[in-house]
């Protein structure tokens, strides 16, 4: 059963492997379609979103596919603008309070997405996940009261001190879209659905408790019982584990810094996935599958996901995927 069956909780022979970002930019064939098309208009055609989203799977035997999209899409549903210049940028930060009380979310998200999700779901065999995802409400605020992009994220930051109210008023929007977002996913047809929490290395532990967990927890309460499987993933996140084990995901994503065996300690009884440096790919073939090897001997005592412990790289060698999928495969957890 591969990925399906890990998502659950049930460790088999093999680590199944899908990888962050596999669909995309590091691919001819997603180059070829991006010189045609803008990164909007990729997103919001579910035609285009479906056939990048199973490009990869048709280079290299993965065992789950993630929809092509980005964290950002469901926000045009409180009337938020966003362009892609080429990172996110949103044209009107959000400052103030009056700013946040007037958003409104409409009934309909990202409609696109469930489209692209129900086509991927149709081509897929029968054994191969499909995966949804969104970001987290803590990392679409700082996107939104930033206003794009930063190495400090000094507005965002700022704010969350001198006006504490008002961010808690934000992410409870942004809450309730999350829980609608990753419920219409689920009802398209994903397997499992990943919250990514892009900048939860930006904070204490004291402010994670405060300004995330909280809403986490409202989240995956909501999709208890689903037909999809909830996965989380912080980025940067070491000094947080003891709050993440807080969060009731099945399947809990670790970066790169973290070691498996010590993720597990604070996680036992969750499918742990990860957690490969990307700059692994770049390392030669001997280098790449010892160090795939040693990841893979950290994620026995439970079920374990092979993955990246974040994106993959716009250069990442292709060759260099297909040997770390191989080597993946040709690993007995038994």
């Amino acid at each position: 059963m591969g990925f399906l069956a890990a998502i659950r909780g049930i460790s088999e022979s093999r680590a199944p492997i899908w990888l962050m970002r596999q669909a995309g930019r590091y691919l001819p064939e997603y180059l070829a379609i991006k010189a045609k098309s803008s990164f909007l208009e990729m997103t919001r055609t579910p035609e285009i979103a479906a056939e990048i989203t199973l490009q990869p799977l048709r280079r290299f035997p993965l065992d789950a596919a993630i929809v092509f999209s980005d964290i950002m899409t469901p926000l045009e549903a409180l009337g938020i603008e966003i362009a892609f210049n080429p990172g996110p940028s949103i044209a009107r930060p959000l400052r103030s309070r009056a700013q946040v009380e007037a958003l409104a979310l409409r009934e309909e998200i990202a409609p696109f997405v469930g489209q692209a999700l129900r086509l991927v779901k149709a081509e897929l065999p029968a054994h191969v996940g499909l995966i949804g995802f969104a970001g987290t409400p803590l990392t679409l605020a700082t996107y939104l009261i930033e206003g794009g992009g930063s190495k400090e994220y000094a507005h965002f930051r700022r704010f969350l001190r001198s006006d504490p109210d008002v961010v808690h008023l934000l992410l409870e929007k942004l809450t309730d879209l999350t829980i609608a977002y990753l419920r219409m996913q689920s009802a398209a047809g994903a397997d499992a659905v990943q919250l990514f929490d892009s900048w939860a290395g930006l904070h204490d532990e004291p402010t994670y408790r405060e300004f995330g967990l909280p809403y986490y927890l409202r989240i995956m309460d909501a999709l208890a019982g689903g037909r999809a499987a909830r996965m989380f993933f912080a980025l940067g996140a070491s000094h947080l584990m003891s709050v993440i084990a807080e969060i009731p995901a099945e399947v809990v994503s670790v970066d790169w810094r973290t070691d498996l065996r010590l993720a597990r300690q604070y996680l036992p009884g969750r499918t742990l996935q990860g957690n490969l440096d990307p700059a692994w790919l770049y390392a030669g073939r001997d280098a790449l599958a010892a160090e795939a090897t040693r990841i893979l001997r950290s994620g026995l005592g439970g079920a374990h996901i092979f993955n990246l412990g974040h994106g993959i790289w716009p250069d990442a060698p292709i060759d260099a995927v297909a040997h770390l999928v191989d080597t993946v495969h040709a690993f007995q957890r038994t």
